[in-house]
């Protein structure tokens, strides 16, 4: 048995940054083999957005290695806290969210996350099961839990109050319901970011003022973005989960040098052995940081899509970026003007999500029609029925603009 501790355990803390504390960890492991009783192991998320990034995935691959063990993933949909949002590395006050959007978001993020997680081993929770109904005395009753001096703590809260940002008080109560989740669903074990480690803790506390065993805190670290900041659709550094495979490996080729170790550990799932071979290769210089890239970009993209796709990807990606021609595939878009002001036809065409961002990218030279740039937002587009033409947004993303025959 010792011997089947210490392999979990391994397996556990592998590529962690913090587990709190580790002691309590290896019992609740030997406790588990010993009774034949699997872990409960909590993860969550809140769907403030239809999008999401390989960055949140990281978590839930780790939890999939877990149930792989036999332990049991508990899944929380924050549909109730999403409305809030999580005021973690957050400088402002978020905007609030109606039900019904969180609600189709999380629609979203469900299907591609049961894609990691082994469904038959996973509960699912909304945690508006237990808050929409929460009576306010009951309400109060968890609130004294909490004292105002405690939830200060928390870096983003001081920090805003510092800077004599708003700070809402709805927002101080999100750690707290996010600990009362942990309650409702009996976790032994949560894991998530490691800017998660003040709320994990909350739910940790909480538990020992209830005089329940508490959870054990198992923290990751953040997937950096393709810029080497922390992942984030704000900064259009992110790599999203439903882009293309085309477009996945174009943005992984567009990291730096620097970055490969840290994708290679947390977003393609290498073992370490293998990691600090290719590591070795890189510090030698006996192998070419871009063939360790294209590598890469086929692990990654393996993982959302299938080897197959990877593969066929980056072989465009070498075609088109490094031998310059043409694409062989884009998507078709068929214009039902002869003749269409550019932004009109991004923003109205859903090419990109806002008139904003596409004037940023045609000011920027990030549009093009075959091999000319367009620079001007008011510049006109002029649709040929006899010739198919190229339209070209940013560096990776390629449309046939095809003019409807009347």
């Amino acid at each position: 048995m010792h011997k089947e501790i210490e392999r979990q355990l391994a397996v556990f803390t592998e590529k962690t940054v913090g587990v709190i504390p580790m002691p309590e960890l290896r019992v609740k492991i030997q406790h588990s083999i010993q009774h034949n009783t699997p872990l409960r192991i909590k993860i969550g998320i809140d769907p403030t957005s239809a999008k999401i990034h390989i960055g949140h995935m990281v978590p839930f691959r780790k939890i999939r290695r877990l149930q792989d063990l036999g332990h049991t993933a508990v899944f929380i949909i924050g549909d109730f806290t999403a409305q809030i949002g999580d005021p973690t590395g957050k400088n402002k006050e978020r905007p609030h969210l109606s039900f019904k959007q969180v609600r189709k978001n999380a629609h979203t993020y469900a299907e591609q996350i049961f894609s990691i997680l082994n469904k038959k081993h996973t509960e699912v929770h909304f945690n508006s099961e237990w808050f929409k109904d929460m009576y306010l005395d009951d309400f109060m009753k968890l609130a004294a839990r909490f004292s105002l001096a405690g939830l200060m703590a928390h870096d983003s809260f001081r920090g805003r109050m510092e800077k004599g940002a708003r700070l809402g008080i709805h927002e101080l109560f999100y750690p707290m319901f996010q600990a009362f989740d942990s309650i409702k669903t009996n976790t032994d074990v949560e894991v998530g970011g490691s800017d998660q480690k003040f709320n994990i803790l909350c739910g940790r506390d909480l538990m020992t003022q209830l005089g329940l065993e508490p959870q054990i805190v198992l923290l990751l670290p953040l997937l950096l973005g393709t810029d080497g900041q922390k992942m984030s659709k704000s900064l259009g550094n992110d790599i999203p989960v439903f882009s293309t495979a085309e477009d996945k490996v174009g943005r992984i080729m567009s990291i730096s040098d620097d970055l490969i170790i840290h994708f290679l550990s947390y977003a393609a799932d290498l073992p370490e052995k293998e990691i600090m071979n290719i590591k070795k290769d890189l510090t030698e210089q006996r192998k070419n940081p871009r063939a360790i890239k294209l590598m890469l970009a086929r692990k990654i993209v393996s993982l959302y899509h299938d080897t197959e796709t990877a593969e066929q990807a980056c072989r465009e990606f070498v075609r088109v970026f490094s031998q310059k021609q043409a694409p062989s595939a884009s998507q078709d878009i068929f214009i039902k003007e002869q003749s269409i002001p550019v932004l009109y036809l991004l923003r109205n065409y859903k090419l990109v999500e806002s008139t904003s961002e596409a004037r940023r990218l045609i000011e920027q030279g990030g549009v093009s029609i075959g091999k000319q740039k367009i620079l001007d937002i008011k510049a006109i587009i002029n649709i040929s029925q006899n010739s198919d033409k190229i339209l070209k947004i940013g560096k990776r993303r390629f449309f046939k603009l095809i003019a409807l025959k009347k």
